[in-house]
């Protein structure tokens, strides 16, 4: 549950090729998240969030919501100043742009009007998202880190983003919203942007993944717990619902499956009497919060059950070490 990001249907959201799993160089050992992080991601290219009218000109003849600019007036464009930039170098009327729709690229002329001494496009753009989520996990030796278990999505598009760069932040849990039946709750949080904890390299199905640039605290490392290593019962989910505060809270795991093209291996329930009554259950921004059971990592949280906030679903933890390594 990625805070902002929703998902209208039952349950909510929170390689192309196959490798031997020796190739993978991960640790056996790695340090287990739960803290609390702001994550801001800036896209490759410039998301066409909506419309607007200029006159008796529709841009939205030429372009759909979610359509990604790439290019303008023979440029590449990875970011909003660049499109702004090639608008005011173009003839004031049109403006050839190349986007990207189904992974497919295509081109068109886009209409321009001068309003006034401002040149308007009718199209509200974004290049940019943020949003507070949880640290999963960062292994020691490679310092490579993985938190929130899912993809990033831009909230008005359903678009995911595709990282040109970002960062993930210190962050401090204010207040929670709590979760009921129908309804997911969420954590408000403030982001501290001057404490840069690591960059972000990647946005894919099973998380966002990078390199931490903090020091590592190596006292309390847990286990990589494979899937044969998982077993339906007493687990523990670590997290923030306050402050900095990093707690372990019980759940009892239902049900298990391995597979690996899907983040939703690990149903489980909320046991734990304090987080039930603080959160109703699992809430936005609780996304990558840690599962543990006998001192093994195995796992992290990626979805609530809308209908029945007190369950929730959560990733292998070797499936996100695979991605981030990839």
């Amino acid at each position: 549950m990625f805070k902002k990001f929703k998902n209208f249907i039952a349950i909510f959201i929170v390689a192309t090729f196959i490798m031997p799993q020796s190739v993978f160089a991960y640790s056996k050992y790695i340090v287990a998240g739960g803290e609390n992080i702001g994550l801001q991601i800036n896209n490759n290219g410039i998301i066409v969030a909506g419309f607007y009218k200029i006159g008796n000109i529709d841009n939205s003849s030429y372009l759909r919501k979610g359509d990604t600019i790439v290019e303008a007036g023979g440029k590449n464009i990875t970011s909003i100043d660049e499109f702004v930039n090639a608008i005011k170098e173009s003839n004031g009327s049109n403006l050839k742009i190349v986007y990207t729709r189904d992974k497919k690229r295509e081109s068109t002329n886009i209409n321009l009007m001068n309003d006034n001494g401002t040149i308007k496009t009718g199209l509200y753009i974004k290049d940019t998202v943020s949003g507070i989520g949880t640290l999963t996990y960062i292994d020691p030796n490679t310092r490579l880190y993985g938190a929130l278990g899912h993809e990033v999505f831009e909230s008005s598009t359903g678009i995911m983003m595709n990282v040109k760069d970002g960062k993930i932040y210190d962050s401090n849990v204010t207040s929670i919203e709590k979760s009921t039946r129908g309804d997911p709750g969420c954590k408000n949080a403030n982001v501290d942007q001057n404490k840069v904890f690591g960059k972000i390299a990647e946005n894919t199905k099973s998380g966002v993944f990078g390199k931490y640039e903090k020091e590592i605290d190596k006292s309390n490392l847990y286990e990589v717990g494979e899937y044969k290593d998982i077993k339906v019962g007493n687990a523990k989910i670590i997290t923030v619902i306050n402050g900095k505060d990093k707690k372990e809270y019980d759940i009892n795991i239902i049900k298990v499956n391995n597979n690996v093209n899907d983040n939703k291996n690990i149903l489980f329930e909320i046991t734990d009497d304090e987080l039930l009554s603080k959160t109703g259950g699992i809430i936005q921004g609780m996304s990558g919060s840690p599962i543990v059971q006998d001192k093994k990592i195995i796992g992290a949280v990626t979805n609530v059950v809308v209908n029945n906030p007190k369950r929730g679903y959560g990733i292998l933890i070797t499936t996100m070490l695979k991605e981030a390594e990839n």
